[in-house]
């Protein structure tokens, strides 16, 4: 089963999802306040068991409707996802992967994950 952990930044709050073994297979932006990455976590809950993905890597690929995985290729060529919520703004983003199946893979962790994950506060 997955966990969400939120910790404590410099300059605010931020959460890894965590695979059951352990590995973070993606991360939220930094908030100001607790309650909002609080808010970012359910936010994550909502938009990955409704999301479709859309892989940008494609030539001519299709649009998808909000909340959605963008499967995309960042500068160093990698294969990268983010997870944009029903109003389009980013909740969580993966690491880069070398391979667009690995890549898929990582959605497919967020996509399972999710469901029963914990939330695990370590913000003393």
């Amino acid at each position: 089963m997955g966990k969400f952990v939120i910790k404590k930044t410099n300059t605010g709050y931020n959460f890894h999802l965590k695979a059951a073994n352990g590995a973070t297979i993606a991360v939220s932006e930094t908030y100001s306040e607790l309650a909002a990455c609080r808010n970012g976590v359910q936010s994550v809950i909502n938009a990955a068991s409704a999301a479709n993905i859309e892989d940008q890597t494609v030539p001519g690929f299709e649009e998808q409707k909000h909340p959605k995985f963008e499967i995309y290729k960042d500068k160093a060529e990698q294969f990268r996802f983010r997870l944009k919520a029903r109003n389009g703004e980013v909740v969580a983003v993966g690491e880069a992967y070398t391979t667009k199946a690995n890549c898929k893979n990582g959605v497919n962790s967020i996509i399972k994950n999710v469901v029963e994950a914990k939330v695990v506060e370590e913000i003393e």
